[in-house]
């Protein structure tokens, strides 16, 4: 029952890593299962029989998740673009209460957020909003060329990605927006998807150049890169946490301008601005209990 119960658990995990905005991490944490992943992770080689079996339905489930979400995702996107990223902005913005908690929680330890702390905001906020500048336009984020510097370079985006999933209150798939290369992952996935279902091998081999050099990047950047952000949060709390304050400030524009959005919001409709506050603060409400719980 455990077993079953843990891939229902995993298909949660998965999907909130899909969703810019929804943190691996916090939904980890809402469903009891974060200690057990990054205990599960830290002791693999010491432990590795019960680590794979600790993480196998998990991991099951994260893959079904990600699969089933992918499609309606690109979907919601295309489609429905206002209301899908302003509930993105409230399932964002409802976690600002319990990191901000976390942060206070280190103040009274290690005392003021000091020169160090600003920094550390102003340089993720600023990178936040830099990045999606620098992407020419829609067609370089939707589609990703399989030259031999883009795969080294999605292997880095892999390990980025993994580093931010593994923190509660941080969005891995909001980073890859912020960088630019979210639609071309999940446009990939939906392809290689695709491919199988007729079997087209030479499609398939095409994206593998896309996917498995990232996928390599996410699985070292998982078992590499947690210990690293344990370290950050113990020996510099305060920074770390107003690095992520700083990102995820600067995540709505980023989430707006990678999506076109902008160009988008003189021909909104009445009931779409509606909607689309109506699904923030819902978003907001439905974060913020998950991170009390």
């Amino acid at each position: 029952m455990t077993f079953i119960l843990d891939i229902i658990k995993g298909m949660i995990i998965g999907i909130a890593n899909v969703i810019p905005g929804v943190s691996g991490g916090t939904m980890a944490l809402s469903l009891g299962l974060y200690d057990k992943i990054i205990g599960s992770v830290s002791n693999l080689f010491r432990d590795f029989k019960k680590s794979v079996l600790t993480l196998l339905p998990i991991i099951i489930g994260c893959a079904l998740g990600i699969v089933g979400f992918t499609y309606a995702i690109e979907y919601l996107l295309s489609y429905h673009t206002f209301v899908t990223c302003m509930t993105f902005v409230g399932l964002i913005f409802g976690g600002i209460p319990v990191l901000y908690r976390s942060l206070q929680k280190e103040r009274r330890s290690h005392g003021g957020i000091g020169i160090s702390g600003v920094l550390a905001f102003l340089i993720l906020f600023l990178i936040a909003v830099g990045m999606p500048l620098l992407n020419a336009g829609g067609d370089i984020m939707s589609v990703i060329d399989p030259t031999p510097g883009t795969m080294v370079l999605l292997f880095l985006i892999g390990v980025i990605a993994a580093a931010t999933m593994v923190v509660p209150g941080v969005s891995g798939s909001l980073v890859l927006m912020i960088l630019g290369y979210y639609y071309g992952i999940i446009n990939s996935l939906k392809g290689f998807f695709d491919a199988l279902k007729v079997f087209d091998i030479s499609s398939m081999l095409h994206l593998c150049l896309i996917l498995v050099p990232f996928g390599i990047g996410v699985l070292l950047g998982i078992f590499l890169i947690a210990k690293l952000i344990t370290y950050l949060f113990k020996q510099y709390g305060i920074q770390t946490y107003c690095a992520i304050f700083g990102l995820i400030l600067a995540s709505p524009f980023a989430i707006f301008y990678n999506t076109g959005l902008f160009g988008q919001l003189s021909s909104l409709s009445a009931g779409t601005v509606i909607l689309g506050i109506v699904l923030a603060l819902a978003g907001g409400v439905i974060t913020y209990i998950m991170g009390e719980h």
